[in-house]
């Protein structure tokens, strides 16, 4: 099967990547300028032709790029962002949500799957507010990430500067407002979030730690009910470790057994970054049950998808390139299949995060890929349907 890949990155372009899984091949295939770091990408829900990426510079923008059949694509559309680094995007409906790391902001713009694309040039704004004990890292609020709970119609933002995760839902004008929070220990930094069967998981990126709550919807508060360091062997402290990502795959007939996925950042083993996979099935536990070792340095996103979420994608900012992984063993570990080390050139340091995926009708599936990721909602573009022998891979950075 062949599928085609979009990478996002710390340099100026997205970048277009296809993986033949019957030869083990990962090639470089277009790419476009987008400008100054665009380091995280969303797919329209309804149209995975438009895609969103967000400038991670002072003056943050959020760009609409519009991908034809043959995998090339194109700026359509600018706005700005309304704050500073953007650093993560999330289309709720019609909405783009964005996380501004730097300035402590969550905006908030309309958008469509037809021209102009970005319907507003002056962002809605909620800014946050806090600090923490880092006095490098959490000098004021940072907005991490934009997590749509669709069963709670919850919006989830985590705030690495103020050790908690907001807790977002619309009021009567449709607006939405701060209605609660989750808080955590001094520190740690929450980064990115997942949930899976009423349990919400945080990766601490400060402490590289994950944690474990019981997570009813609001009025209800949620329960702390374990943690866990995201390696078997923890560095001590000071070190320049930064756990990154987080994942979850939806449990199938294939891997029925759901496991949780993290990805490390430098670590001083001479095999490079370690995926950490951890056993949640048990009642209020976390157990770090495999270390795989990747080649890559700096894993800053992954991601999952083809039949049954069985490829990762995962990237290394200062080496390694890009690799795909096959889960292994039910899901309990990962083998290398594929991998693209032109990445790793000095001049291509890129900063990957992989975030969407959408499974298509037989005998075709899209996967969508943003170092950095959640699984969005099942659509095909009618333009994606035509060839019936190859599988489309979309991957997304943040």
């Amino acid at each position: 099967m062949i599928y085609r890949i979009l990478v996002a990155s710390y340099t100026n372009d997205i970048s277009t990547l296809v993986f033949d899984s019957s030869r083990s091949t990962l090639t470089i295939e277009s790419a476009v300028t987008a400008g100054f770091h665009p380091s995280w990408i969303a797919f329209h829900p309804s149209d995975h032709s438009v895609v969103f990426a967000g400038l991670e510079q002072s003056n943050g923008k959020i760009l609409a790029l519009k991908y034809e059949q043959d995998g090339k694509g194109a700026v359509v559309a600018e706005a700005p962002s309304g704050g500073q680094d953007p650093c993560h995007l999330h289309v709720v409906k019609e909405e783009l949500v964005v996380a501004n790391y730097s300035s402590g902001s969550v905006a908030f713009i309309s958008v469509s799957s037809k021209a102009p694309y970005l319907l507003s040039s002056t962002p809605r704004l909620l800014g946050l507010e806090g600090s923490g004990p880092n006095k490098q890292r959490q000098e004021a609020s940072h907005a991490h990430q934009a997590f749509f709970h669709e069963q709670y119609q919850e919006l989830l933002v985590p705030d690495l500067g103020s050790d908690r995760v907001c807790r977002l839902k619309r009021d009567p004008s449709g607006a939405w407002k701060i209605l609660g929070y989750v808080q955590y220990g001094a520190g740690g930094g929450p980064r990115h979030v997942a949930f899976h069967d009423g349990y919400l998981y945080t990766l601490l990126e400060l402490t590289s730690k994950i944690t474990r709550h019981r997570f009813p919807p609001m009025p209800d508060e949620p329960v702390f009910v374990a943690d866990a360091p995201t390696l078997i062997h923890p560095h001590p402290p000071p070190n320049d470790m930064l756990a990154a990502e987080i994942l979850i795959p939806a449990p199938n007939s294939k891997f029925p057994t759901p496991y949780l996925y993290v990805s490390n950042r430098n670590e001083p083993s001479p095999d490079g970054d370690a995926i950490s996979i951890f056993s949640i099935a048990g009642t209020d536990t976390l157990e770090l049950i495999a270390e795989v070792r990747t080649g890559l340095r700096h894993i800053r996103g992954m991601v999952f998808g083809g039949p049954d979420d069985r490829w990762l994608v995962a990237g290394g900012v200062n080496e390694g390139g890009v690799k795909v992984f096959e889960r292994v063993d039910g899901g309990r570990s990962l083998k290398a299949v594929a991998a693209n080390l032109e990445y790793s050139r000095p001049l291509a340091s890129f900063g990957f995060e992989i975030q969407a995926l959408s499974h298509a009708p037989p005998k075709f599936d899209t996967l969508t890929l943003i170092l950095g990721g959640w699984l969005f909602p099942n659509f095909i573009p009618e333009y994606l349907i035509q060839n019936e022998e190859s599988e489309l891979w979309s991957v997304i950075p943040c």
